[in-house]
């Protein structure tokens, strides 16, 4: 099952040239799942992935950098004659606010269920669940966990044929945790393989809810405001610097960290040197950049970085950006 983060948008607080707000979209298979949605983030999705049937939109708190994109996009989903129901989840806060935007979104031709979440809530899905964490922010603050379950070991086809299993149905129930003809599963299962798990830790203070969740996590999605000549500055408002969150990861024992929601007073260049410092295995995805994550026993995380299909526009043009002097040490 593929498996992908998305960066629709990285930067923190305000918008620069080349930073959105937050907006992180997750792909699974058939599932679009986006958490948060910051100002702009349908152009962002429009210019890149394209503007997909989002089903599920998570919001780590209510800071209006986090949300102020949603009533576009969701009167963009009622012109574009969606009928799938949208679902939107968030800390308590999350339905109050969609009443006071309602006269703004005005009528939808879909239905929109609010659902206001429970600090250590669990989320199901197909094949995977999102746990809720309670993170170090000013206010009621989310970070989510996405968790797939452990998967069956390899079946050892040439065991259970010595043992007299013969090929066919019997293979079958041995793999689904059945006994056929005094053999055990166990006696022909390899160990169990683990599901894999990505922690984003929404915007806060370094916290053990989020070191523990991301316990041997392959991904762990953390923001990175400041560097630490701004330690006190990110300690007064809740946030966190790149080489805490390093820390963390390093801590927890992840595969890969991904530094996000960094102020625009900063090029990547900056909190990148601060956190591979602390941890070599961290990555500053730029907008419209992607994480993929292939399944644990077939290699790390990879930072897939976006390409625009017009090359030589404006999109393309990274030596005019800010962070250009971050560009070789980046890619």
């Amino acid at each position: 099952m593929d498996l992908s983060l998305f960066f629709a948008g990285t930067g923190g607080s305000l918008p620069t040239a080349w930073r959105g707000l937050p907006a992180t979209l997750l792909r699974r298979g058939g599932e679009r799942i986006l958490f948060d949605c910051g100002e702009g983030t349908q152009r962002q999705l429009i210019r890149s992935a394209g503007l997909p049937d989002i089903t599920e939109i998570f919001l780590t708190h209510l800071h209006l950098d986090h949300w102020l994109g949603l009533p576009g996009m969701l009167k963009t989903f009622d012109l574009r004659d969606r009928e799938r129901p949208l679902t939107l989840l968030g800390p308590p806060g999350t339905q109050a606010l969609m009443r006071q935007l309602r006269p703004l979104i005005g009528g939808l031709g879909y239905r929109l269920t609010v659902t206001d979440l429970e600090a250590d809530a669990i989320v199901d899905f197909d094949g995977f669940e999102i746990q809720v964490l309670r993170v170090r922010h000013r206010g009621e603050a989310y970070g989510y966990a996405i968790v797939e379950p452990d998967r069956p070991g390899h079946f050892d086809a040439g065991r259970a044929a010595a043992l007299g299993v013969a090929p066919g149905p019997d293979f079958g129930l041995l793999q689904r945790g059945e006994t056929v003809a005094g053999v055990r599963p166990e006696q022909v299962m390899g160990p169990p393989r683990r599901g894999r798990r990505i922690v984003l830790s929404g915007d806060t203070a370094p916290c053990d809810m989020v070191r523990y969740a991301a316990e041997g996590a392959d991904l762990l999605v953390h923001e990175a405001t400041f560097c630490e000549d701004e330690a006190q500055r990110a300690k007064e408002t809740g946030h966190s610097t790149a080489r805490q969150a390093a820390t963390l990861a390093a801590d927890a024992g992840v595969g890969a960290l991904a530094i996000v929601h960094v102020s625009s007073r900063y090029p990547l260049s900056a909190p990148l040197a601060d956190a591979r410092a602390v941890f070599p295995q961290t990555h500053a995805p730029r907008d419209l950049d992607r994480i993929e994550l292939p399944l644990p026993e077939k290699g790390p995380p990879e930072l897939i970085r976006w390409a625009p299909e017009r090359p030589g526009s404006v999109e393309s043009a990274v030596a005019v950006d800010s962070d250009a002097a971050a560009i070789t040490e980046i890619l």
